[in-house]
């Protein structure tokens, strides 16, 4: 196996590091004059080079598919930028709000919703001036309960702005939930260490990490060990996942990647339907393709394992659960109540 040292940064790294096969370079580097390519040694060394169609490298090998826009793809797919009303900050829900604070992460998916907006092309760091009206803004609505960093991934700040960005949520008395969503455990894990995750921590706030990872070869021995490290200090952790085809669009696949974050002490919270980002078309199943999956995870894998399957309305309208609906009403007012064979079962109205 090859020992990758460096981060992976262009189409000619990918090469040296026996990463493109029998890929179209000039497709490539076309693709990479677009969405920015970044891929850790911890990545790197997970990927089946004999394997033309591995889940790894699906995630972080760009495509030439990537070139190819649908009609109804969009470049702020989710509605960010709808619901903005200072840089740095989407307030969508009533009582939290993103802090967007970086928008450089240390791979870059090639599915990412956001891959117009990330990486050394994109919206970048916020200034300190326009970090002061993120946190002004906070301050001044009380309605905000948690303050989710995002971006970007928060976790490639070094430990000193982390700290310096707690402490300014610290003193803000509404703010109770501290949620950052990061991949930095899976792929670059020696970077958990205790000086960063010290300043993750903040009086009388509650912090959560949500780790977003796809696949069970992801949750390495080293990846677990820094999710400990993470929980072991008091802090919570959940998922987050993306249902892609190629990658986790199999039953089998995804009930052990939700049991390995069990096992690591991770609830399992969102599995995402894939996003319309631009040329991301080679990576998206049918929301039925997905009920389908999702539905054959019950009595498969335990309640504690079962995330909830979320759409994220284009244009910015929000989340909603789209999860197959296994009860429907019948003609003589009784229910039907499907069970996790697919058999149907009959429940009585209320009187």
């Amino acid at each position: 196996m090859m020992n990758i040292v460096r981060p992976i940064k262009s189409v000619n790294d990918l090469s040296k590091a026996g990463l493109l096969a029998d890929r179209d370079r000039l497709a490539l580097e076309e693709v990479a004059a677009r969405y920015a390519i970044a891929l850790t040694p911890a990545v790197a060394k997970l990927i089946d080079r004999a394997d033309v169609d591995d889940p790894i490298a699906r995630q972080f090998v760009p495509d030439a598919a990537e070139l190819v826009v649908t009609p109804e793809e969009r470049a702020d797919p989710i509605g960010d930028h709808a619901h903005s009303p200072v840089e740095g900050i989407v307030h969508r829900y009533p009582d939290r709000v993103l802090l967007k604070a970086v928008h450089v992460c240390p791979v870059y998916c090639r599915f990412c919703f956001r891959r117009e907006m990330v990486g050394p092309q994109g919206l970048g760091t916020l200034d300190p001036a326009a970090m002061m009206a993120a946190f002004d803004y906070i301050r001044n609505h009380p309605e905000i309960w948690e303050v989710i960093l995002t971006g970007g991934d928060p976790l490639v700040l070094s430990p000193r702005r982390l700290e310096e960005m707690m402490r300014e949520l610290a003193a803000i008395d509404h703010v109770k939930i501290v949620r950052f969503h990061t991949r930095v455990p899976v792929v670059d894990p020696q970077r958990i260490d205790a000086t960063l995750i010290a300043a993750l921590k903040a009086s009388g706030k509650t912090t959560y990490v949500a780790l977003h990872a796809n696949h069970p070869r992801e949750m390495t021995i080293e990846a677990r060990a820094a999710c400990g490290r993470l929980i072991d200090a008091g802090i919570v952790m959940v998922s987050q996942s993306v249902l892609l085809k190629g990658v986790n669009d199999d039953a089998g696949v995804l009930a052990d990647l939700m049991k390995t974050f069990v096992e690591t002490r991770i609830k399992p919270y969102y599995l995402h339907h894939p996003d319309l980002a631009p040329g991301t078309s080679h990576f998206r199943l049918t929301i039925e393709e997905g009920q389908k999956i999702v539905s054959s995870l019950r009595g498969r894998i335990s309640g504690l394992c079962q995330p909830a399957y979320i759409l994220d309305i284009p244009g910015g309208y929000g989340k909603a659960v789209i999860g197959e609906n296994s009860v429907r009403k019948t003609a003589d007012g009784c229910f039907s109540v499907l069970d996790y064979h697919g058999a149907e079962h009959s429940y009585p109205p209320s009187e």
